[in-house]
């Protein structure tokens, strides 16, 4: 726009000189013959247009034009812009779009700011602060290099914007000067807070928090604490054990006397410097350590399997003894079963025993009756004969009479029950009471019948 303007102010300073010498008719003289010559004609009509009002508002046109970028400018967004008046006044425009200038000198500021590990293949053009990878001495004199990413905004109110961009004066004196040394300088700090053992066992998001918060609010100051431990590992097998001792290292942050953490100050919130984004691309580990691990990975894998084929020789062992616990009880179940079997048949039997001898005493009283029975009938028949026979009877009549008695004798005899199980006497070859019993029946009638006869 500036050189439009001029332009267009040389085009009005041209027409502004040039229009006295414009005619605004062609000039004509009169010749000695009487003929009209013309001697100065008529200018162009696109040149006789500048007239000198013309002229000049051309030449305040291409004044405004100049002096319009120095009384207004575009703020864009992402930026923000620290302002000097011709007066001396200074202030901010934290906001984008048209804004008024007034002649001042501004000076464009990014809003965020990248500061980064930048590698050889990677693209570098966005970046406004670009670092070298990060050396640092972990606690454990473990050393490695970082690969980190970080954003920081601006300050967001004038006051410190202004102040910061009178103390930096560019974009990247902020970065060279306080950001990118500032970064590296925490980051080598925090290294000394963290033992690459424990990193690379589950620290790696506390590293990154402790660089975060450190950008923040100050650098921690702590104070180290060395341990040596003894460290006692079992052996599964003839109880020996190995005795390592292992050195640990413990960081504690100072305190002051209200219970905070004490700080160390920087640039960076000195001058309220907002971090944004803090991330940890990778820590490379030196060779060395890298080695000691694998090693220690081998040796921790050895003692597993070792371990493992112990414990699966153990369990062998063990499955061995209860299967031989098992069919030993399986064993001892079954003779229990045929002892139990043996003491319930033997036990039957004496019960079987026992319920004979109760049958064959019920028997041997029933019997008794029944023979009493029997010897009073036979008394009463017997008594009843010889009235007969005192009676004065017939032979005939006798031998019909002995004959009936016999046939009574016989059916009484007939219907008497012997018991089902019978008792063996002892060896001397004495019968049972019931045949003792039937004997002397037996015997008594015909004892009667002979005294009858």
């Amino acid at each position: 726009m500036t050189i439009l303007g001029i332009i267009i102010i040389i085009i009005g300073l041209i027409t502004l000189i040039l229009r006295p010498q414009l005619n605004d008719e062609d000039t004509v003289k009169e010749t000695v013959g009487g003929q009209v010559q013309v001697v100065k004609r008529k200018s162009p009509p696109w040149l006789l247009m500048f007239t000198r009002r013309v002229s000049i508002a051309v030449i305040i046109t291409g004044g405004l034009l100049i002096t319009l970028p120095y009384l207004f400018f575009w703020a864009e967004p992402g930026y923000q812009y620290f302002v000097v008046y011709p007066n001396g006044k200074k202030d901010a425009i934290m906001t984008e779009g048209i804004k008024f200038r007034g002649f001042a000198k501004i000076t464009p500021w990014q809003k965020f700011i990248d500061v980064k590990v930048v590698g050889a293949e990677e693209d570098d053009r966005d970046i406004e602060g670009k670092m070298d990878p990060i050396p640092i001495r972990f606690i454990d004199q473990v050393t490695a290099t970082t690969k980190l990413s970080t954003r920081f905004q601006l300050p967001a109110d004038k006051e410190s914007f202004i102040e910061m961009a009178i103390e930096f004066r560019s974009l990247q004196n902020l970065s060279n000067n306080t950001l990118i040394p500032t970064v590296r300088e925490v980051v080598s700090n925090t290294g000394y807070m963290f033992a690459a053992q424990d990193y690379i066992s589950g620290s790696a998001s506390d590293f990154r928090v402790a660089i975060e918060e450190q950008l923040k609010d100050g650098a921690y100051s702590v104070e180290k604490t060395e341990y040596r431990d003894t460290v006692i590992t079992a052996i599964e097998q003839e109880s020996r054990e190995i005795k390592e001792v292992q050195t640990r290292y413990e960081v504690k942050k100072r305190v002051d006397e209200n219970g905070q953490f004490i700080r160390i100050p920087h640039d960076i919130n000195e001058n309220n410097i907002i971090v944004a984004q803090v991330i940890v691309d990778d820590v490379i580990l030196e060779q060395v350590f890298k080695q000691r691990l694998e090693a220690q990975r081998d040796e921790s894998a050895k003692r597993q399997l070792e371990q493992q084929k112990i414990k699966t020789a153990k369990d062998a062992q063990a499955r061995i003894i209860a299967e031989g616990e098992r069919d030993k009880a399986a064993e001892r179940v079954t003779q229990e079963k045929e002892q139990v079997k043996a003491l319930i048949s033997i036990e039957t039997k004496l019960k079987q025993e026992e319920t004979n001898k109760k049958l064959a005493a019920i028997a041997l009283e029933t019997e008794r009756l029944r023979a009493s029975a029997q010897k009073v009938k036979a008394d009463a028949e017997s008594y009843q004969n010889s009235k007969l026979v005192q009676a004065g009877l017939t032979p005939q009549q006798r031998a019909e009479l002995e004959k009936e008695i016999a046939i009574g004798v016989a059916k009484e005899i007939a219907k008497i029950k012997f018991p089902t199980t019978m008792i063996i006497g002892g060896e001397d070859g004495g019968g049972t009471p019931l045949e003792a019993l039937i004997g002397a029946t037996m015997t008594k009638q015909l004892t009667s019948n002979g005294k009858g006869n």
